[in-house]
């Protein structure tokens, strides 16, 4: 039987961890993480199928529900959500799905989080040549409907060796690329879920699509794989 949803008590049981993160209770809880994140895996692997039908799939992962606190103010063991990307076929297709499920907070995120340098870079020249035709994919009706305006982390004014007065500025200055889509509790519990996500995932392609002849070719347009 396919699945196509989250079940609702896989938000149960994450608003009680929330309530709860400490290890004497996960301990005490163990059998019912388990439930549910096997569960949860079941909803992802069933994505990745449905994917596969549009687009070429590396893999999917699951990200472990255990912190890593060695390093962080946050002293919490375990992480309040459950989450999994999707890579697409290197080095010919790039960019990246992502769903996290959370109480309040169950969004999707597909693009480019963290870009090599030398991948900023083309990024960014390619813009700098012209940017209208990443500007027409962005603004596009269904596209500007389903995930609103581009996200991601920026410099202040202009990267090294870019005119802070660029027409594309807005671009240029970007380090990461990204677009989210929020769902309610109610969404993700209930009966196509799954499909809304695979059709908001459908709808970010052309977006890869550019992106990925952009970090493919050289300025020129010649193929590099």
């Amino acid at each position: 039987m396919s699945i196509t949803h989250i079940s609702p008590s896989a938000y149960v049981f994450l608003k009680s961890l929330k309530k709860n993160n400490n290890r004497d209770w996960f301990a005490d809880h163990k059998k019912e993480f388990k439930k549910e994140e096997k569960e949860v895996k079941l909803f992802y692997n069933e994505l990745l199928s449905a994917l596969r039908t549009h687009d070429e799939i590396e893999s999917v992962k699951m990200f472990r529900i255990y912190r890593d606190v060695r390093f962080s103010a946050n002293k919490q063991p375990y992480k309040e959500h459950f989450s999994g990307a999707f890579t697409r076929l290197k080095p010919r297709l790039r960019g990246g799905y992502y769903l996290h499920i959370e109480p309040g907070n169950t969004f999707l995120a597909c693009g480019f989080w963290a870009p090599e340098k030398e991948d900023l870079k083309r990024i960014r020249q390619e813009f700098e040549i012209d940017a209208s035709e990443v500007r027409e994919i962005l603004n596009e009706k269904n596209f500007k409907a389903a995930f609103g305006d581009l996200e991601g982390e920026e410099v202040k004014t202009a990267p090294r060796g870019f005119d802070k007065e660029h027409p594309a500025i807005d671009l240029i200055r970007k380090k990461q690329f990204i677009v989210t889509k929020k769902f309610s509790d109610k969404e993700a519990t209930s009966p196509g879920f799954l499909e809304k996500v695979n059709d908001s995932f459908k709808t970010v392609r052309p977006f890869f699509d550019y992106m990925s002849e952009v970090l493919t070719t050289d300025l020129n347009g010649v193929p590099l794989v």
